[in-house]
């Protein structure tokens, strides 16, 4: 039923991963054997209303999670699993955040960016940070609703209220952990063949990515800087990394294997060209032919360029940076949980 696979799926998310594996087992056999019993009472299969009928008698995820976590002190039973996803989440989005920021400020060299070395031993800091914050205010929750029963019953009852209606639908693979057919294989490596020559054309023949307007570009007082010829060096070397890497496991015959690690190395590595650009003296990406003769009438025009390229770049490799470790830890749990599947 895929109801109850969507109820499993969501209790997962409230239990340790330590017993995750056995603690699902263990609730799928129960509850399988209730919904027999159920149904052989009937005579006939639940209907979509008799089954949400049936997983809310169960509880909310989060409750029968609560169910295999020990018991807490400090906070109470009724609103612990809350309390933990809640702080599982803040603990990632907060790693995740400082990083980000932490990653930006030390490409751009800027005077107040710590030292790599530096920035990982504030990690427990600031993780320290957020997890006591998050306690405090789920401890005074506890005691306000230990204390004053009947006003904050309305909370308990709202936190702990769901309808199996809500669950979310069943989780599909990640493309990187997903096996790749054939044609996609062999597709990746044709497409990327082409796209390396379209890139190796791209100098002697700039209409090929400027179009029409790349005459227009030669004939304005406007070039770009020699860090793009760097970025660009960056560039041909990713795709060629990007084309050996997908046809050396097309000609080996291990296309079929999902590709989380290639994937990821794919993007950390696109992390260098957007640096490049990132660190240009002076923030420079665009300048002037004849500084001396129109610096008047476009240094404005070329500032204000400038500024708005460095700021787009910025927000790239935030965005960038979150995928990548979102990807990283993707692929951690999924290794976590083979690992403790085969044991």
């Amino acid at each position: 039923m895929e109801l109850l696979d969507r109820y499993l799926q969501a209790i997962s998310k409230h239990l340790p991963r330590a017993r995750q594996q056995d603690i699902l087992a263990e609730l799928r056999a129960n509850l399988e054997a209730q919904l027999e019993d159920k149904e052989a009472a009937l005579g006939r299969p639940l209907t979509q209303g008799e089954a949400e009928d049936w997983l809310r008698e169960m509880g909310s995820p989060m409750q029968m999670a609560a169910r295999y976590l020990p018991q807490q002190s400090l906070i109470g039973p009724t609103i612990f699993p809350m309390y933990w996803f809640v702080l599982r989440t803040a603990l990632m989005w907060a790693l995740i955040i400082y990083t980000a920021i932490t990653a930006v400020l030390i490409a751009l060299g800027q005077p107040d960016a710590p030292a790599v070395p530096q920035a990982i031993l504030r990690v427990p800091g600031v993780l320290f940070g957020v997890a006591a914050w998050i306690t405090l205010v789920f401890a005074v929750i506890e005691f306000l609703s230990a204390r004053y029963p009947e006003k904050c019953a309305p909370f308990v009852q709202q936190a702990t209220r769901w309808s199996p209606a809500s669950l979310p639908p069943l989780e599909k693979v990640h493309p990187s952990l997903a096996p790749r057919s054939f044609p996609k294989a062999i597709a990746e490596v044709i497409f990327g063949l082409l796209f390396l020559i379209w890139l190796l054309l791209i100098p002697q023949y700039p209409a090929l990515l400027f179009g029409p307007g790349a005459q227009y570009f030669d004939q304005s007082p406007f070039q770009f800087a020699p860090v793009l010829l760097l970025f660009y060096a960056w560039v041909i070397a990713l795709n060629v990394l990007q084309l050996v890497w997908r046809g050396i496991d097309l000609a080996r015959g291990t296309w079929q294997r999902p590709q989380p690690f290639q994937h990821i190395v794919f993007k950390a590595f696109a992390l260098i060209p957007i640096a490049v650009l990132l660190r240009a003296p002076g923030h420079v990406i665009v300048m002037l032919k004849n500084p001396e003769l129109d610096m008047a009438r476009y240094g404005s025009t070329i500032n204000t360029l400038n500024a708005g390229i460095h700021k787009a770049l910025l927000i790239v490799l935030v965005i960038v940076v979150l995928q990548l470790l979102w990807d990283l830890s993707r692929l951690f749990f999924s290794i976590r949980r083979d690992r403790q599947a085969r044991i």
